[in-house]
This record gives C-alpha cells, structure tokens and sequence, in this order.
C-alpha cells in the first residue's frame, strides 16, 4: 500500500506538500497537480480518520430531508453528493418523515460523530438548530427555511404557484382549486399564495377558501384532496397541485373519474415522477432540485473552508412546460 511518502517521491516534493494539499491548505497549482497526479498514479488514499483527528471534524456531510421516497428529494440528494464526492466528502442520508424529533436525532448524531456540515429541508417551522450552530458546525437550509440566520438554497414558490395557476386559466379553465401540503410548511404556504394571487388578478370576484386545500405532500394527500375538490356541489374545472406527488395522487383519482385532463386541467409545481397520461396533457413547473443540492453543497463546503460571511439566500426559478392537449 502506497504511503505519503512514497507520493512525495514520485510527485519530487516533501511530505508536509503532500499533506497540505490533502488538508485543503495553499499549495501553488502545479505541485497540488503534481500530488494528486502521483496520488492517482499510486492508488494512495489519505488516512480519513489520521485527519479527522487533526481537523476536529470528519469529511462527512449529514443531508436530512423529509421524504427520501420523493423523486424531489433524491435530486437534490444526486446534486448534494456529486459536489461533495469531488471535494473528498462523504455524505450521510437521513430521513426525517417531516418528523422534528426525528431530525433532532439526526442532527444530535451529526454532532456526536463530528460531521464536518449538515444540509436540511427543515421538517418543519419549528426545527431547532440551536445545539448545532451553537457547536460551530455550519449548516444549509434547503427547499424552505428556518427562524436562524444560515444560508439558504429555496426555490420561487410562490412565482411557481401564480405560474402554474395562469397556464390553467390561459387555456380558458376558470374554476381553479389549489391542493398543497402542509398549512406551516413555508413551500406549500407560498405556492397557495401563488394560487391566490393569480386568481385574484384574472378573476377577482372568484370564492377562493372553498377551492383551496391544504394536505400532505404525498401521494395519499393528493387522492384525499382530490376527492373532496370533486364532491364540492360545484367541482373545480381545474387544480393545481402543490407538489409531484400531490399531483399523482389528484391525476390517479380523476382517471378513476373518467376526468384525465383536459377535460380537468391539472398544473404540477415539480417535475411528474410517473403517470400513463401524455407529457402534453399536464402543465408543469419544473423545479431545479439537482441544481438546489448542488449550489447548497458548494456553500457548505465554503462555510467548511471557513468563509465567515454574512448568511446568503439563493432563490431558483422554476420553469413552465405549459400542457399543448386542450379541450375541445
């Protein structure tokens, strides 16, 4: 097995350049190119658990997110571990089940293990990252924030809720309800007042309370919600659904209805994970997840390397795909 000193000799440095530059500190261009070349060359591994010692903290990285199920999250989670694989960290997954005690374990094992960051998507308004940053361990919030002053990586809920809701009432729909999650989730929160606002702009004297509808963000809420929409004495024409799943579970009921759109129109805020109807019959908002993990990795690994700047916030847009099958 190669040793570092065998890579300082291939590489022509000492082994205290070898040892910087496997420890992240300034070593000019060339002779961290040379090191990682011999490295590579040599099939060297740097002792992980020698420097996590040195550091106070190992190369691992805990992503908590509330539903690793969701198609959503596992984008965000392929975008979290590509930038941390290349940096020479190792991320850990954990599944809160938007549970605050779950994710209080999770973050009180990241600290007992001296994980060097967390990444969250709070579980709720009420996540508690007191004892966490209170040990100095930097933290991301993504997909929706939290009450401490952190970086954040979000998406533009509410521009994507009013989006979604305009294709609808574009292709001439006028009684549009809105299912989302959670009422205290900030994500369903602001895709409803997205909803709200473009109702409000295009049909001002519409009845909203009646058409809205908070539930999970599952599969399950979007077959419950959809059902109660349905038994309205007047049903929606069309929804917009909060969330990828939350717009499985309406599309499943409204086939079972014989209601496949157009003849409902249904708007997607997030990417449609699996459905048997044509891409051209749903209109849908596609969120960046795998760009959210990615830019919310990279500001980990900065706040790691000890940037000490004020907490930033990075909002992604979402982009429209709007449904081409209409009705007759």
């Amino acid at each position: 097995m190669a040793t570092i000193y065998d890579v300082a000799r291939l590489a022509g440095v000492s082994p205290a350049t070898v040892s910087r530059v496997f420890n992240g500190v300034g070593v000019s261009p060339q002779k961290t190119q040379a090191v990682r070349d011999a490295a590579d060359e040599l099939r060297y591994t740097p002792s992980r658990a020698a420097r996590t010692l040195r550091k106070q903290s190992a190369e691992v990285i805990a992503l908590i997110i509330p539903d690793i199920e969701n198609p959503y999250f596992t984008e965000l989670a392929r975008g979290v571990e590509d930038v941390a694989q290349r940096a020479g960290f190792s991320v850990v997954l954990c599944n809160s089940d938007s549970e605050t005690e779950k994710e209080a374990t999770y973050l009180e094992i990241a600290l007992s293990a001296n994980m060097a960051g967390v990444i969250v998507a709070p579980a709720s308004a009420d996540t508690d990252l007191g004892p966490t940053l209170a040990m100095g361990r930097p933290v991301v919030a993504v997909d929706r924030g939290t009450h401490d002053r952190i970086d954040r990586v979000v998406m533009a809920n509410l521009q994507a809720g009013r989006a979604a809701t305009e294709a609808l009432l574009a292709a001439g729909y006028r009684r549009v309800a809105c299912l989302t999650g959670p009422r205290e989730i900030e994500t369903a929160h602001e895709r409803a007042l997205g909803w709200r606002a473009a109702m409000a702009t295009h049909l001002p004297d519409a009845e909203l309370d009646s058409l809205l509808r908070y539930s999970t963000f599952r599969v399950g809420g979007g077959r419950d919600g959809m059902t109660e929409l349905l038994a309205l004495p007047e049903p929606p024409d069309a929804i917009v659904a909060g969330n990828n799943l939350l717009g499985v579970g309406a599309l499943q009921v409204l086939t079972e209805r014989g209601l496949t759109p157009p003849e409902v129109g249904v708007s997607v805020v997030g990417s449609l994970p699996f459905t048997t109807l044509s891409p051209q019959a749903v209109t849908i908002v596609r969120l960046p997840a795998r760009e959210m993990g990615v830019q919310a990795a990279e500001m980990l690994l900065e706040r790691i390397a000890g940037d000490d700047e004020p907490a930033r916030t990075v909002v992604l847009p979402g982009a429209v795909q709007a449904a081409t099958l209409l009705r007759a």
